[in-house]
């Protein structure tokens, strides 16, 4: 799942070298990744964050920002419920890309802004 997101993401961004930022998950350390990352290290380079390091992870704030104000403003009946409340609030929210790159502004997560 991780690989093909990683593919989807080199045809999106076909012709520059993709550098991007993951935490410790075992899926993102996984030697499949790091096998799949050895052969298009030419188009892309994984940057991991240190050990327990939320606060440096700008994924953190888009979690907290859905916390209050998608999962808690209101209580779902069901998971499908749960699941397509979520999955509207983050359609609204990549509709409005000024908002998350405003979780790039944050002190601590500033180091990922693009220049």
């Amino acid at each position: 799942m991780f690989i093909a997101f990683l593919g989807r993401l080199l045809r999106d961004c076909a012709g520059r070298k993709v550098h991007l930022i993951v935490d410790g998950h075992p899926v993102h350390r996984a030697k499949l990744v790091k096998t799949w990352g050895g052969r298009h290290a030419d188009q892309i380079e994984l940057h991991f964050l240190p050990g327990y390091s939320p606060e440096l992870n700008p994924m953190e704030l888009l979690n907290h920002d859905v916390k209050a104000n998608a999962a808690g403003r209101r209580r779902p009946r069901s998971a499908s419920e749960l699941r397509a409340e979520l999955h509207g609030y983050l359609r609204r929210r990549q509709r409005h890309p000024e908002v998350l790159i405003r979780f790039f502004d944050h002190p601590t997560t500033r180091y990922a802004a693009a220049q």
